[in-house]
């Protein structure tokens, strides 16, 4: 297939009022999602996909408790097929496990369908690439669903950036830090993962499998894919990754084309208390969120508490000026949540840019594979491809 390879990164795509939206994958992340979206307006859901029938009963009853309209259900194995070729969805929520993501988008864009895609898109440098190759072709949103870019504390870190606050940023540090123990074997009744897929996964692999939570927040922050883009990355994993524990640990460093550095880190099997990180090192200020929030600059020093809470309030993002008081109302749980979701309906039903597109999740996605290639050679630079083909400069 030869495709048009035509810039996607400022795609605006025509308005839809209301969005009709299918929903595939409905464990632990697609019921909360569906949840989630009970609460927007504009939002009409006419499939629900799953492989287990008393998921999609769940996903039923949300809809009745919500007082929406039924809608189709759907429960064989290539159900999903039926969803991305169905002349009655917009968007197709995609909320599978990892390793179905990339089929599952590729398809859906390629029958006309826009694609919210849980993280990570992909789990391939291949498939990275076929999300951008489909993209660009049919000129659909490749959305990934990377909540922690909308992280209010990410957010006024990017208001900061963009007012000079920092100076020149020089590195910054992300992770996905959090002890899920109990949960890898758990089963899915008890909060566990299908088949126990995660755990699975990372028993036959090394690198890190889950960059995007860390790196997406950074992406923005140092402009990668409008001005500057990873180069390549060294990555370490422990030697007892595979011992009968299930230690699961790993640390990537990044390299930008411009020279700055990421530090990116994933354990999910240690007493490690939760952290993503979030800190960003500039010439002139510095900030971090965990593990405890505080920032410095050579003007005030080290500020923390209430004083900080003062300077982010002060940056605070226009998105946030935009969604809080609609979140506190509403009682939602998790901002971050509310607000990517929010944003996202309203790009859609007003034909704007979204703030995350497929040259983003390749970019973060790719990390996966890339890092295990470097793992497993003994840490060597791995080159990072550039999925905008030169268009980040």
């Amino acid at each position: 297939m030869e495709f048009n390879h035509t810039d996607v990164r400022d795609l605006a795509c025509d308005p839809i009022e209301n969005i009709r939206v299918g929903f595939v994958g409905l464990g632990n992340r697609g019921l909360a999602t569906l949840r989630r979206y009970m609460i927007l307006e504009g939002i009409t859901v006419t499939c629900l996909c799953d492989l287990r029938p008393a998921n999609v009963r769940k996903a039923a009853d949300i809809l009745q408790d919500s007082g929406k309209r039924a809608a189709r259900e759907f429960t064989d194995k290539d159900s999903w097929m039926l969803l991305a070729e169905d002349p009655e969805i917009d968007m197709l929520c995609i909320c599978t496990d990892w390793s179905t993501h990339t089929d599952i988008a590729v398809k859906a864009m390629t029958c006309g369908k826009h694609v919210a895609i849980e993280v990570p898109a992909a789990l391939t440098v291949a498939d990275c690439w076929r999300l951008v190759d489909t993209a660009e072709e049919t000129r659909r949103h490749c959305f990934m669903l990377e909540n922690c870019c909308f992280d209010p504390f990410a957010l006024s870190t990017l208001q900061m950036k963009r007012k000079g606050w920092f100076g020149e940023i020089t590195h910054c540090e992300g992770a996905y830090i959090h002890d899920l123990r109990a949960r890898y074997r758990a089963d899915e009744n008890a909060g566990g993962f299908h088949n126990g897929w995660i755990a699975r996964y990372c028993g036959s692999h090394v690198g890190n499998p889950y960059p995007t939570h860390g790196l997406g927040p950074i992406s923005q922050l140092l402009d990668l894919n409008h001005g500057d883009r990873m180069d390549y990355l060294v990555s370490m994993s422990p030697a007892v990754n595979h011992s009968s524990e299930g230690i699961y640990i790993n640390n990537t460093l990044i390299r930008t084309v411009r020279g700055k550095t990421i530090l990116l880190q994933y354990d999910v099997t240690t007493p490690r208390p939760y952290s993503r990180l979030q800190t960003v090192c500039g010439t002139r200020g510095f900030i971090r969120k965990y593990p405890v929030a505080c920032a410095a600059d050579d003007s005030n020093g080290q500020v923390e508490g209430e004083a900080l809470d003062a300077l982010l309030k002060e940056f605070r993002h226009p998105y946030e000026r935009e969604y809080r008081a609609d979140a506190e109302r509403l009682g939602v749980e998790n901002i971050m949540n509310y607000m990517m979701d929010r944003h996202l309906v309203k790009c859609l039903q007003k034909g704007l840019v979204p703030d995350i597109n497929v040259y983003d999740a390749a970019a973060w996605s790719c990390i996966t594979e890339l890092s295990e290639t470097s793992v497993r050679k003994g840490g060597i630079p791995v080159k990072i491809p550039d999925f905008t083909r030169g268009r980040w400069e």
